[in-house]
């Protein structure tokens, strides 16, 4: 008996001096920043606790407004991924062999870093960029200036372009075996009793794809709204999304700035446990049983 729990114990034991020190790190981190968002910072000067920096983020028209853009790139780039996913999917399951090689060809966005995904966005959507030569070569604009700016714009099209280059097939990758068992258990018996194309997507098709495709969608909207690369290499100059603004605070001349650097990142960590939060009911009220026990 003794025997059987070392064995069991010891792969735990062995990756316990690692899981230690990332945890520590990890919360140690989440601590220095959670009591110097409230002026806690006795290297500058700072010793007192005070919600003072706290009510001077809240109420700032910066913050406000990066707050807004924050929400509004999370949001659309994470229905526009789920969305055009499960079409995806739908078109993948519908006109292409499962074991073809094309099959995998829409997986190769997931393994490129978000950093060469910015270039590449860069590199075709500025006012210089391919696309735009290609119009004008094509005398379609009259001359480059005349392509819309779709990076480092204020509506952030080239952020949600990027992001949804992400986000588009790892919605497909979660939902595309729940299509294809779809298809093959569901829609050939609507389609023998008359229903159309419509009915089907309408009646099958998402009600099987949407709790995969929710805590996708809440996935996605989580991690853009706390990420740094992409609005930081493709976003406007105003409005900047948060994390973008607390990188500024941090990075500020004036020391003083810190707390506030660190309120914006205690907003971003509270907002990404109320997702998480939101993921685990999501996952346990909408969860469906799928046949042969896939959920």
């Amino acid at each position: 008996m003794k025997n059987n729990i070392i064995k069991i114990s010891q792969p735990y034991l062995m990756v316990m001096p690692a899981l230690i020190l990332i945890v520590g790190i990890f919360v140690g981190g989440i601590f220095l920043g959670f009591i110097q968002s409230f002026g806690y910072f006795p290297l500058i000067g700072l010793d007192e606790l005070t919600f003072k920096y706290y009510i001077e983020v809240l109420t700032s028209p910066t913050f406000l407004k990066s707050l807004g853009f924050s929400l509004y790139i999370s949001f659309a780039q994470a229905f526009l991924s789920s969305v055009l996913g499960i079409f995806l999917a739908i078109g993948i399951v519908t006109t292409i062999k499962k074991d073809s090689i094309i099959n995998g060809i829409y997986k190769i966005p997931i393994m490129i870093p978000h950093t060469v995904v910015a270039l590449l966005v860069f590199i075709q959507l500025t006012q210089s960029g391919w696309l735009a030569r290609l119009l004008f070569n094509f005398h379609i604009i009259k001359d480059m200036s005349s392509f819309p700016a779709l990076v480092f714009d204020q509506m952030g099209i080239g952020v949600v372009f990027a992001y949804v280059f992400k986000g588009l097939p790892f919605i497909t990758l979660i939902v595309i075996d729940i299509v294809r068992e779809g298809y093959n258990k569901y829609v050939k018996v609507a389609s023998n009793l008359g229903a159309n194309k419509w009915q089907v997507l309408r009646h099958i098709i998402f009600p099987l794809t949407l709790p995969s495709a929710l805590s996708g969608f809440i996935i996605l909207f989580a991690y853009s709204f706390g990420s740094f690369e992409i609005p930081y290499l493709l976003g406007s100059s105003t409005p900047k999304a948060l994390p973008v603004e607390a990188y500024i605070q941090y990075n500020s001349i004036d020391l003083l700035d810190r707390p506030k650097a660190m309120v914006i990142n205690m907003i971003i960590a509270f907002g990404a446990f109320i997702l998480v939060s939101i993921y685990q009911k999501l996952y346990s009220s909408l969860k469906v049983k799928m046949p042969g026990g896939a959920l």
